[in-house]
């Protein structure tokens, strides 16, 4: 006979009660001064059975026409790990129009997103951390279909979630060393590297990797609007949002098949700036339009001063193309600064929102977590 829907419930509070005095235990002993130390630890309390530390893992792989590579990526996904009670693989079919799909469930997959037409990898990795959120995630990791990642490195990458010390892990590929990138490819990937870390205040050695995880609580918190790629710009969301992000060093297999999103280096370059300058005007707004601004109105000066000196010199009458040039850039200047306050301002409003969406999610994932 079932117990009463009472006692049921009077159970469930009592385990979270025990939950939280547990997690705050285990904080203490490392150290931390947070209640409970880790986001994707998940404690539970089923009838009068303590369970600690269930933790879920979903391997989520975006795919565009990866019938041929699917196999042997799914093949090497590990399905035991440390610290991990379950482990299970989603696919997200960016609307291929081979098997994919029916590959992906002949080989296993537990959850399958499939799109009826194809939409770019940065929607389908954003509908992967939705689906795996919803089937109850606790850490995610993203992987390429066309095995460029080791299965055996994603022990790596959970490690420092399970063990508390970060909500976000990349594999760093070593891209300045990496015999499977050409010199010039190398020095583009530094590059773009340094221009990350500069933009999302994290250090960065390798900012276009796609081989990383997620605690549940970050994959809550980031939201990828860009639609040609997401490794940008949740580098410069975490970074913005205080999140803690880790690099480990992971191992790549050779390369199966050309880039489908490097079709050629100066439309990547292209695409690449424009998501990074507005990955960085989104949550930097003050910064990025009053250094403009500031630069503006430093420019004026100097025009200015050339024609004061002129004008010193009985010359003035010559050079008020000088003036004419200072006075614009001053206006220009100055206009742009009151658009960086002005935006800095919906920088707020942007940050409620954001809040407000975490916790829209929060309210309508955790529930179906806990059934």
């Amino acid at each position: 006979m079932a117990p009463p829907l009472r006692k049921l419930r009077r159970r469930r509070f009592l385990g979270k009660v025990i939950s939280c005095f547990v997690c705050e235990l285990l904080a203490s002993t490392r150290g931390k001064t947070d209640a409970c130390f880790s986001s994707s630890c998940r404690l539970t309390l089923l009838f009068n059975n303590v369970t600690i530390l269930s933790v879920k893992l979903i391997i989520q792989i975006p795919c565009y026409n990866e019938e041929a590579t699917l196999p042997q990526t799914i093949r090497d996904l590990p399905t035991q790990l440390p610290g991990i009670t379950a482990i299970e693989v989603l696919v997200i079919d960016d609307g291929s129009s081979d098997r994919t799909s029916v590959v992906a469930g002949e080989l296993g997959a537990r959850h399958i997103v499939r799109f009826p037409c194809h939409r770019g990898l940065a929607r389908g990795f954003q509908a992967g951390l939705d689906a795996a959120l919803a089937a109850g995630a606790d850490i995610i990791v993203n992987t390429d279909a066309d095995n460029q990642y080791q299965g055996q490195d994603i022990a790596r990458l959970v490690a420092p979630i399970v063990a508390g010390c970060a909500d976000m892990v990349v594999g760093d590929r070593g891209v300045a060393s990496s015999p499977h990138f050409s010199p010039f490819k190398r020095w583009l990937q530094q590059i773009g590297s340094l221009t990350v870390q500069m933009a999302a205040g994290i250090k960065v050695p390798d900012a276009t990797s796609g081989f990383r995880a997620f605690s549940r609580e970050a994959a809550l918190r980031i939201n990828v609007l860009s639609g040609y790629s997401y490794t940008l710009e949740t580098l410069i969301q975490a970074g913005s949002r205080q999140l803690g992000v880790e690099y480990v060093p992971v191992r790549t297999n050779p390369q199966t098949r050309q880039s489908r999103l490097i079709r050629n280096v100066p439309q990547y370059l292209l695409q690449s700036a424009v998501t990074i300058v507005r990955a960085y005007a989104m949550y930097q707004p003050m910064k990025v339009f009053l250094t403009i601004g500031g630069l503006l109105i430093l420019l004026s000066l100097g025009w200015g001063g050339r024609f004061l000196y002129f004008m010193a010199q009985g010359q003035g009458s010559g050079h008020v193309q000088s003036l004419i040039l200072a006075a614009i850039l001053a206006i220009v200047g100055f206009q742009t600064t009151l658009i960086g306050l002005m935006a800095d301002l919906v920088g707020f409003n942007r940050r409620m929102l954001d809040e407000v969406t975490y916790r829209v999610k929060r309210m309508e994932l955790e529930p179906k977590r806990d059934q």
